[in-house]
């Protein structure tokens, strides 16, 4: 069978073949850089009615215009160009909500280390608006750098900060003890992850907002509490597949007529969408359609060992 490339996403939301690729090869690094870039341009183009601004820094963090703030420092800082304005909670109506203390699950133990390690006392007018993070590998449950990941984002959370966490690694787990793995016996996890959590007025009465993503579902618009009320409405979606196209990561590194790599890390579920992407895209092929160009096609939707046999059919030789 010929290959089958394309610069954009041919995904409808997290391009499933990449992600596995970058979590069995490595070359995340790369991707996350470039991301962070493109987060940072689309933020701002979103923010400047607000009356706030994005810049580049050193991690993805939102911040009140005109201040300087210790380390740790964040990818894209999001300054309030109005510092007027009051924090506190913006309420995001629909928006699914759970406790903070229930999404984290803390023992006594933590909290008592939680309330000594609030790293901003003194300094509350500097005090970043959000932080929003791009998980790596390294941060993730298993990483040589989660346990200082953890105890970063309790102190900003503690500070009062909204705090934002992406996860498209599905190989590890959540860093969130209340959410479920994924890929586990018994358990019902998803592959991909957005997180926004508000601890205002206090740490104690926050609220969590989790998304769940599957495998070839549009990534969702997402709702970033700032101050005064005020809120970013972002794609998170048109941010990947800009950063997607204009890298051609996926030109280079995926033949979507071929399986992921570690294609049974997948649960069934989501092996039956791949597939179904992966057969809607052969035909594409073989008609002649412009991968690059053309309407991205609906996949069919059929089981697993349906998918699976036509599959290994179009490849016997």
């Amino acid at each position: 069978m010929q290959p089958i490339h394309a610069a954009r996403n041919l995904y409808r939301g997290i391009n499933a073949h990449l992600h596995s690729h970058w979590q069995v090869q490595g070359g995340w690094d790369s991707f996350h850089t470039n991301h962070i870039t493109d987060l940072m341009r689309l933020m701002n183009a979103a923010l400047e009615p607000l009356g706030y601004i994005a810049d580049l820094e050193q991690s993805l963090q939102i911040r009140r215009a005109g201040q300087v703030i210790a380390a740790p420092e964040s990818d894209v800082s999001i300054y309030d160009t109005r510092p007027e304005r009051h924090s506190r909670r913006t309420v995001m109506p629909g928006a699914q909500a759970v406790a903070v203390r229930e999404i984290m699950r803390l023992d006594e133990e933590l909290s008592e280390y939680r309330a000594v390690a609030i790293y901003t006392a003194g300094q509350k007018q500097e005090q970043p608006v959000a932080w929003v993070e791009l998980l790596s590998p390294s941060n993730k449950p298993g990483g040589q750098d989660s346990d200082y990941y953890q105890q970063k984002r309790l102190r900003l959370l503690r500070t009062g900060m909204v705090f934002v966490e992406v996860d498209y690694l599905h190989h590890s787990a959540p860093t969130f003890e209340g959410i479920p793995r994924y890929a586990s016996p018994g358990l019902k996890g998803h592959p991909y992850l957005m997180v926004v959590i508000d601890p205002r007025p206090t740490f104690e009465e926050g609220i969590a907002y989790p998304s769940y993503i599957n495998v070839d579902e549009v990534l969702p618009l997402v709702s970033i509490p700032l101050n005064a009320g005020d809120h970013l409405t972002f794609d998170f979606g048109a941010a990947y597949d800009k950063t997607l196209l204009e890298t051609r990561y996926a030109a280079r590194l995926v033949d979507y007529a071929q399986l992921p790599e570690a294609f049974h890390r997948y649960t069934e579920a989501d092996q039956a969408r791949i597939l179904c992407r992966m057969l809607t895209l052969i035909e594409a092929a073989k008609r002649g359609d412009d991968l690059e160009r053309d309407a991205l096609p609906l996949p069919a939707v059929l089981p697993l060992a349906e998918a699976r046999r036509q599959y290994d059919e179009l490849h016997v030789v």
